[in-house]
């Protein structure tokens, strides 16, 4: 079956040996979905954001009724929320050492961004190979192409070369697209993770040694 798009053929776009880049550029398009899925699955069920929440619980630390506030945020049970618990903890465990409490709220702090950055190295990947693999589908278009016309017999055909060289660069086209979302993708992800960086070191040193704003203020 030879499908048509346009004025051109599917099989003008795709040739023998671009074949396999376009496979190995569709899985691994399905492979950034399935990440990208599974990423906003892992933000949701670890309950990333919840500043409000925490807010509330730091305004309560902060004016003396520290039972409620660690009841809130332990009912937060967000990033945030367990962040700051760490650090209410370690403050009534040991009142007169704040070196405790900012450690606990960082080591507390460090592993929840590393659970929040799990699977960002494969969309990184996706950012780097794609182009790569795309550009290999032209080489070897390129190859190709070149090597139908040194067989030919005789004056070569423009229009046959230039179809060769178009084929070709298909795949470059399609590893850059692909390039892109998964740029964009990344990105996003990356912002969120250190938007909650920002907002837990605030919270930590908020939490100890007070404030001069709002958590808000700092995202």
């Amino acid at each position: 079956m030879n499908f048509l798009i346009g004025d051109f053929a599917m099989s003008d776009i795709i040739s023998p040996i671009s074949l396999p880049i376009f496979i190995s550029l569709g899985l691994l398009s399905i492979a950034m979905i399935a990440v990208t899925l599974r990423k906003i699955g892992q933000f949701r069920k670890l309950r990333t954001g919840g500043r409000d929440g925490a807010e509330a619980a730091l305004k309560l630390w902060l004016a003396g009724h520290s039972q409620d506030a660690m009841e809130r945020a332990r009912a937060q049970n967000s990033v945030l929320g367990r962040i700051l618990t760490a650090v209410m903890s370690g403050v009534q465990a040991r009142p007169g050492e704040s070196e405790y409490a900012e450690e606990l709220g960082r080591q507390t702090a460090l592993v929840e961004l590393a659970q929040m950055g799990r699977y960002m190295r494969f969309l990184e990947i996706c950012v780097s190979s794609a182009p790569m693999l795309g550009l290999l589908g032209t080489v070897l278009g390129m190859i190709d192409a070149f090597a139908e016309l040194s067989a030919v017999q005789g004056a070569a055909d423009p229009a046959s070369l230039a179809q060769g060289i178009w084929t070709a660069l298909t795949t470059t086209a399609a590893g850059l697209v692909l390039a892109l979302v998964a740029d964009f993708i990344t990105s996003w992800f990356e912002a969120r993770i250190e938007r909650e960086r920002v907002l837990a070191e605030t919270m930590i040193s908020a939490a100890i040694f007070g404030r001069a704003g709002s958590i808000a203020d700092a995202a």
